[in-house]
């Protein structure tokens, strides 16, 4: 006789706590920074914009201005920890946060990719150069070459 169990964990709509430590008011890059436990006992994990959305309620906070990120879930389930940061304003999230993490967040737009192999071959001229040359192994090579 096989029992079929529920899973635990693929709840989308149950409750989860949040408890932040390590608070830290930054003046010199206009944010605040903490550490953030997320208690989530009866889901696999919670979406970044969830947490923000829940940060900026808690913390008043625009939840654009709110950057959740490095979250880990701990062994067995149940409990990720990670970091956050809440901007005081766009213009100093803009000048202060990589730019990989403000792609993410949809503050600008990432660069279009080229070919992977055309990017190794170019490489791989510019390595025959020295000096300024090199920007002309950006160029493909002449076809009667």
């Amino acid at each position: 006789m096989t029992d079929v169990l529920p899973d635990l964990q693929t709840d989308p709509a149950a409750p989860i706590t949040i408890r932040t430590r390590k608070f830290i008011t930054n003046r010199l890059l206009s944010r605040r920074q903490f550490v953030v436990d997320v208690l989530h006992p009866s889901r696999a994990n919670v979406p970044k914009d969830e947490l923000a959305e829940q940060l900026a309620k808690i913390y008043k906070a625009e939840k654009g201005r709110v950057v959740p990120f490095g979250f880990r879930t701990h062994f067995g389930g149940g409990r990720s920890t990670g970091f956050a940061l809440i901007y005081d304003d766009e213009a100093s999230q803009r000048k202060f946060e990589p730019k990989y993490r403000l792609i993410r967040l949809g503050l600008i737009q990432a660069p279009p990719k080229t070919n992977r192999k055309l990017r190794k071959e170019r490489k791989n001229r510019a390595k025959k150069l020295r000096g300024t040359k090199k920007v002309k192994a950006a160029e493909p090579p002449k076809k009667g070459k």
